[in-house]
């Protein structure tokens, strides 16, 4: 089954072969258990891999290797070249994309609770077969109940979902605001408590945003591919609008997109992604406005590009990047 899992987990899956593995997952808390930990594995390895000798390959072809009775120990037996890796993937892995699995003995545990932070995106799969990519920075709470009439999930933070379509089993996603129910379908909820906005953007099918007793709403709205519903936390008004979803949803392939950010709101971007803390010291310039793709370059990278396309200069002081106005240089807003 660790094939199946790393398989998975390489969006390598095919829908019978997605319920297979989340039937597998869900019969007992040893399979969970033994997933998590191939999944905090795996992530480790290609959230980092630049910074640590081998390759994501090399820690697939381990990995494919190790028995379900012989994660923790496995590495111990390899090459020393490779045991540097080994060693640096496992530190990682106690940082990165946790699941924290209930205890199945008790029956008053029935959540499950996944976190995502800052500096990682995870990917989880629910018994339902429902995939979602969580964001950085964020936590997901749901239901270990195959056999429950309701699906449902408790986010504070992003996530991205798939949702398997079950007649007469509705998918709801409860944010601190409003509720997103839906029947099957692909589609974004940004909801971190920090934001000034709360948003959901759908790429396919269907979804309806509903009331909750913290937030009224004339009516339930429903919104269409390509729509995006927004809740102005600061004005406490909503809006509908078409937008291209690719904006709003690349983060989960590890790509950022995006048409005249601000400063401030980047800076907010780049901390959730890259773990980072960054600090501006003149904040005139958080009003800057940046376009631009973030793929696979470095922390650093990204701020020397943006060194040299606004009036800004940057310096590095512990774990801390520090901005200011470059006042040689200027800018024109557009």
């Amino acid at each position: 089954m660790r094939t199946k899992i790393i398989q998975f987990l390489d969006d390598g899956l095919n829908e019978e072969e997605l319920k297979t593995l989340s039937d597998w997952i869900s019969s007992s808390p040893e399979n969970a258990h033994y997933y998590a930990e191939i999944k905090d594995l795996w992530e480790a390895s290609v959230s980092d891999s630049s910074k640590i000798a081998g390759t994501p390959q090399e820690w697939k072809k381990f990995v494919a290797r190790v028995r379900k009775e012989d994660v923790k120990k496995k590495y111990l037996r390899i090459n020393r070249s490779a045991a540097v890796w080994i060693a640096a993937v496992l530190v990682l892995g106690v940082i990165i994309g946790k699941v924290f699995i209930p205890d199945f003995s008790k029956p008053e545990a029935v959540y499950c609770t996944a976190i995502a932070p800052k500096g990682s995106v995870s990917k989880l799969i629910l018994p339902d077969s429902t995939c979602i990519y969580l964001n950085a920075g964020s936590e997901i709470r749901y239901s270990v109940n195959k056999e429950s009439s309701r699906r449902e999930v408790f986010l504070q933070g992003e996530a991205w979902f798939k949702v398997s379509h079950m007649k007469n089993r509705p998918f709801t996603v409860h944010t601190s605001f409003y509720d997103v129910c839906v029947l099957g379908t692909e589609f974004d909820v940004k909801a971190y408590e920090s934001d000034t906005r709360v948003e959901t953007t759908l790429e396919k099918g269907r979804v309806l945003v509903r009331s909750t007793g913290k937030f009224r709403l004339p009516e339930d709205v429903l919104l269409m591919p390509g729509e995006q519903f927004v809740y102005d936390k600061e004005n406490r008004n909503v809006q509908v609008k078409h937008v291209d979803t690719n904006l709003f949803t690349s983060w989960k392939d590890n790509k950022l997109e995006f048409i005249k950010l601000t400063l401030k709101d980047l800076i907010v971007l780049l901390e959730r992604k890259y773990g980072v803390d960054i600090e501006v010291e003149n904040p005139e310039i958080l009003d800057f406005h940046y376009s631009g793709t973030i793929k696979n370059e470095s922390i650093l990278e990204i701020m020397d590009v943006i060194e040299h396309t606004l009036p800004i200069r940057y310096e590095i002081k512990g774990q801390t990047i520090r901005i200011f106005k470059n006042e040689r240089r200027n800018y024109q807003n557009n």
